[in-house]
């Protein structure tokens, strides 16, 4: 049910286009069944009643509905966007008019609006943070230390917020539980390899119209979403070059039939760059002096310093903007090097993100990880814990009804045999 709107704070590029964003919502949620059979689930249950959440998030269609079922579990939930970028201006305008969700988030926002909103998340005072990147709970720790006892514990998404989370822990900082959605498999199983693969070929198309067929795609990292990536760009024709560190998924990429080299070798050969690998300066200076005139680089890990922008800017004696989400360049030699979505997520800053399908395993997970804070307040200590097999069986055996797909299950002498040791050959 549309909750009657109040007169909710909130910072968003235009009130009206509510109705547009109204549309788009509903039509995602066709698409995420798990997320609201949740809902009809919470909204009797209320098991977030009396808890206030801060959401940083990809503000998107997907989003919403999971802040739709958040606010039918009781919480009292304000979300503010995980990336300048990212943000549907509509869906933003939708959730402030209609669900009286506060939201402060604006497509385009700079550097200063968004550390802005970081603190209006916090001067909400949260007992749980749903974060996409770690950048509240990093704030929280580094300034709003007199906060750390209202929080319950925090759920992350993204392997950059895992490494991030990693680091605290190792710091000892990390005062409170962390939830690692990312790494539940009904996550990144499919929202990093197939999401991710399949709305980062769309932003790329959007942004630039090219023919990806017969061109050379390098895709750096090979973890799911680099997976996916690659997967997806030889399904379009592609020659795939995969560059990495890891040697043992070196090993997978090159039996997976792509052909594996250092960026330094891929960079003379690439047509189009993809990074997903959750480092820093990936694509640097000495990559784009050996690059093809026109190549085109482009980033689809969380954040935007996988390219070193700055340093090409630097050496740039032109830069124009030649189609939405596509500067091009011009380096002193006279080739140009393009440059999509401003180095920033091209599936979110080009395109529109994941399909809805995929998000609805993902943003389960979130739901029912801020369920398990909650219900088990006080018994976690401090660390980061995976998402229990059983919540993940549940979202799986959810999705697969909702698809009509039905599987086996095992026989009284199957069930014994697998867990039983008096049994052999």
């Amino acid at each position: 049910m549309v909750a009657t709107p109040t007169k909710a704070k909130y910072d968003i590029k235009d009130i009206n286009l509510a109705a547009q964003g109204r549309q788009r919502i509903e039509w995602a949620a066709r698409e995420m069944p798990v997320v609201r059979q949740l809902q009809e689930r919470f909204a009797k249950e209320k098991p977030l009643e009396g808890i206030r959440l801060t959401a940083c998030c990809h503000v998107t269609t997907e989003t919403a509905n999971l802040a739709i079922a958040l606010k039918a579990a009781g919480a009292d939930a304000l979300l503010i966007a995980s990336n300048p970028l990212s943000t549907q201006d509509d869906v933003a305008a939708c959730l402030v008019a209609d669900y009286d969700i506060p939201v402060y988030a604006i497509k385009g926002e700079d550097n200063a609006t968004y550390h802005r909103h970081v603190q209006t998340a916090l001067d909400h005072r949260p007992n749980i943070i749903i974060d996409d990147g770690s950048d509240v709970v990093a704030t929280l720790i580094k300034e709003r230390q007199h906060q750390m006892e209202d929080i319950i514990g925090t759920t992350e998404e993204t392997t950059t917020g895992i490494v991030r989370l990693v680091a605290m822990l190792k710091d000892g900082v990390l005062t409170f539980p962390a939830m690692n959605v990312n790494d539940a498999d009904t996550k990144h199983f499919f929202d990093n390899r197939y999401g991710t693969g399949q709305s980062t070929l769309d932003g790329i198309i959007r942004a630039t119209n090219v023919l990806l067929a017969g061109k050379v795609a390098v895709v750096a990292g090979y973890g799911w979403c680099g997976k996916g990536v690659a997967m997806r760009a030889r399904g379009l024709g592609a020659n795939v070059i995969v560059t990495e560190i890891d040697p043992v998924r070196a090993i997978e990429a090159a039996m997976d039939g792509f052909r594996v080299m250092p960026m330094a070798e891929a960079a003379k050969q690439g047509d189009v760059f993809v990074t997903v690998t959750g480092n820093k300066h990936v694509i640097r200076p000495e990559h784009f002096e050996v690059m093809k005139d026109g190549a085109m680089v482009c980033n689809s890990g969380h954040f935007d310093i996988e390219i070193d922008l700055k340093s090409l800017g630097a050496k740039a004696t032109e830069v124009k903007e030649v189609r939405n989400f596509t500067q091009k360049y011009t380096l002193p030699n006279g080739k140009a090097i393009v440059v999509l979505g401003e180095g920033r997520l091209i599936n979110l800053a080009a395109a529109e993100g994941h399909p809805s399908a995929v998000m609805d395993m993902s943003f389960a997970n979130q739901a029912l990880a801020c369920e398990y804070l909650v219900k088990n307040k006080g018994k976690l200590e401090p660390g980061i814990y995976n998402i229990p097999k059983e919540l993940d069986q549940e979202i799986a055996s959810l999705k697969l009804k909702a698809m009509g797909i039905e599987i086996d299950t095992l026989t009284p002498e199957q069930n014994e045999y697998i867990n039983s040791w008096t049994v052999g050959t």
